[in-house]
């Protein structure tokens, strides 16, 4: 949205907790930003193939969305590659945001712009917790909760 896109579409991540909770940041996100109207979720799952058929759908549509979010990186790569058979410019045309930070999103090929949890804190903490339970014999849970971050590469541009 600091870009200046408002047609934002979102590749849904199926059924599950996890799945959930990203569907209702975007939809919460849109809302907050004023942008009800714009609200436009697809279905997906995990997987590129889900990307892909979510692209499609697009593709098949009226008019594309200035941006699209998909639930995680591999569904935003299925995304990448519909799009570019269609010979839909990233980013100059659509920008492309995906979720995770894999190892995928990384390669030069893709440079999918994401959201990364830092994973290695998180393998981090649940390392810790591991310990204590087994040394310390804790038994009551306890959440940690760590803030995810954008990170910027070249699939995201202003909308002019």
């Amino acid at each position: 949205m600091q870009l200046g896109h408002r047609a934002i579409t979102y590749v849904d991540g199926g059924k599950g907790v996890i799945a959930t909770d990203r569907r209702r940041g975007y939809r919460a996100a849109m809302r907050r930003h004023g942008l009800d109207a714009h609200i436009g979720v697809l279905r997906g799952d995990n997987t590129e193939a889900a990307g892909e058929r979510a692209a499609r759908q697009l593709l098949d549509g009226a008019e594309l969305p200035t941006a699209i979010v998909a639930f995680n990186d591999q569904s935003a790569i299925g995304v990448l590659a519909a799009l570019s058979r269609a010979g839909v410019a990233v980013p100059g045309e659509v920008s492309v945001v995906g979720y995770d930070d894999d190892a995928l999103s990384r390669l030069s090929c893709f440079n999918l712009t994401t959201v990364s949890q830092n994973a290695r804190e998180q393998a981090r903490h649940a390392v810790v917790a591991a310990v204590e339970r087994l040394d310390e014999g804790r038994t009551e849970s306890r959440e940690v909760v760590l803030a995810p971050r954008l990170v910027l590469r070249g699939t995201t541009a202003e909308r002019v």
